[in-house]
């Protein structure tokens, strides 16, 4: 049974930063592309970042590049995401998916929320 398990998420100002986590099971991590999607309050869910399997290359959605970064371990089945100079409008509910690059799949786990507020 494929599950995720995301964790990081909290209550921080802009400019700040968190380190989200995502713990991936039931599958062979490191045989899939994974991504982070976002769903903020009363909108669809927008595809955020991917990552490859093997090379590690990485895709990001205009509104983070430069600020937000990918990363994966596949000896811990662990999916990462640094966010930096967060804003107010990076607040979302953040969830990872095994999909291919670029879709904002639907949520099918707990998700872990950021907010961004003053």
């Amino acid at each position: 049974q494929v599950q995720f398990v995301e964790s990081g998420g909290g209550l921080v100002q802009p400019g700040g930063s968190l380190r989200l986590s995502c713990a991936a099971s039931g599958f062979t991590f490191s045989s899939y592309y994974m991504n982070w999607v976002r769903q903020a309050p009363g909108k669809g869910p927008e595809w955020v970042s991917g990552i490859n399997t093997a090379d590690g290359r990485t895709w990001y959605v205009d509104s983070v590049k430069g600020r937000f970064t990918i990363s994966r371990d596949n000896a811990k089945n662990t999916l990462y995401l640094q966010m930096n100079s967060l804003k107010p409008e990076d607040t979302a509910l953040y969830y990872c998916s095994r999909a291919v690059i670029g879709t904002a799949t639907p949520r099918t786990s707990q998700g872990t929320q950021v907010t961004v507020s003053s």
